[in-house]
């Protein structure tokens, strides 16, 4: 049949069950491209205290120590200790694994069956990644659910990459294609969800919003679009040396971690994180007790857990019983007046000269 012919795939053949495990591999990186590597995890590990200190001592003298304003420093420098034991680990030549090419070529630095791939690498995405969109998105005040799912959509995009990487037949490109997807749907939620959700935000302090998510945004995106070439280019398709292949991620890793650390501190630098809907409450500060006892709580009413900073409630509703003259069963009007909202609307009672009279 022309369909099976198609559609069939000969994956047994293509994928055997044989599995070689070679002692060493033909194509590595060499001196040249460990040295990289230990410059890399040095600057790593030192931005790193350098986003840190800037936090403690810059900006939380400045904020009272609010921890609102200072954890994207906390996200940021999590982001490069990561990727600085990523770097100790490659340029200890350790973590890769060796994996036969698809692609033999005749150039002598490319020339050979095994190319060592660096899974770690991909280990130091799987955690950094995530972080980089919670910097980025966070930005925006977009809503958890939509931040998870887009986070979900990277994981994917970094585990069918690092699988690619390790498949020796054709069908690393088939994964490839899928981790493409992934980062095309990661585009979309972060170049038009997140830049619509940053427009909306009304700053309290007169800060374009919009403008500094979309500097944190682009960064990000426009440096994400140049790994899938770094991949096709050595871990898919064999053209470049190992060296190279440290060139260019590295260049690409600065960029996108300490590099867009600056850019998105530069961006928050007039940002009040309260319009972005981030409160954090540190362990030395108090609770707000709005009631102290269960009459207290039936004076207040009930507001369906739903409480803004100063615990009134944010829908505006209370559906509890109110001892201060006000209907304990309706809406309360933001005019101050008062509307019944049940069926005996206009029903009141009243004491006339000791007696119960109801007028409607």
């Amino acid at each position: 049949m022309a369909s099976d012919s198609l559609f069939a795939r000969d994956s047994l053949n293509s994928n055997p069950n044989v599995f070689n495990y070679p002692a060493s591999s033909d194509i590595n990186i060499t001196s040249r491209g460990a040295d990289l590597y230990w410059a890399v995890s040095a600057f790593m590990g030192v931005s790193a205290l350098a986003f840190i200190a800037h936090a403690h001592f810059v900006v939380a003298r400045k904020t009272g120590g609010a921890l609102q304003y200072i954890i994207f420093h906390y996200i940021t420098a999590a982001i490069c200790f990561v990727a600085c034991i990523a770097y100790f680990t490659m340029a200890s030549n350790l973590g890769y694994a060796a994996i036969e090419v698809e692609f033999q070529r005749n150039n002598p630095v490319v020339a050979g069956v095994y190319r060592e791939i660096f899974y770690v690498r991909y280990i130091d995405w799987v955690i950094t990644t995530p972080l980089l969109l919670l910097d980025v998105l966070l930005t925006s005040g977009m809503s958890w659910p939509v931040i998870l799912f887009t986070i979900l959509a990277d994981e994917i995009m970094i585990v069918t990459g690092l699988v690619g990487a390790l498949v020796t037949s054709q069908y690393k490109w088939g994964y490839f294609v899928f981790a493409m997807l992934a980062l095309f749907f990661v585009f979309y939620q972060v170049s038009f969800v997140g830049a619509h959700h940053a427009n909306s935000i009304r700053s309290s302090n007169g800060t374009n919003i919009g403008r500094s998510y979309l500097l944190a945004a682009s960064w990000t995106m426009g440096l994400w679009f140049l790994y899938p070439i770094a991949w096709g280019l050595s871990e898919g398709g064999n053209v470049i040396s190992g060296d190279s292949e440290a060139i260019f991620y590295s260049v690409l890793d600065v960029l996108a971690k300490p590099g867009f650390g600056l850019v998105l501190l530069y961006a928050h630098r007039n940002i009040n994180p309260g319009d972005l809907g981030i409160h954090i409450r540190d362990y030395n500060t108090p609770r707000r007790n709005l009631y102290s006892g269960a009459n207290d709580r039936e004076k207040m009413g009930h507001n369906n857990g739903i409480e803004n900073d100063f615990g009134v409630p944010a829908n505006g509703v209370n559906n509890g019983a109110h001892s201060n003259g006000h209907n304990g069963n309706g809406a309360l009007p933001a005019n101050g007046t008062e509307r019944p909202a049940n069926a005996a609307e206009g029903i009141s009672t009243s004491a006339h000269h000791g007696t119960a009279e109801t007028r409607r």
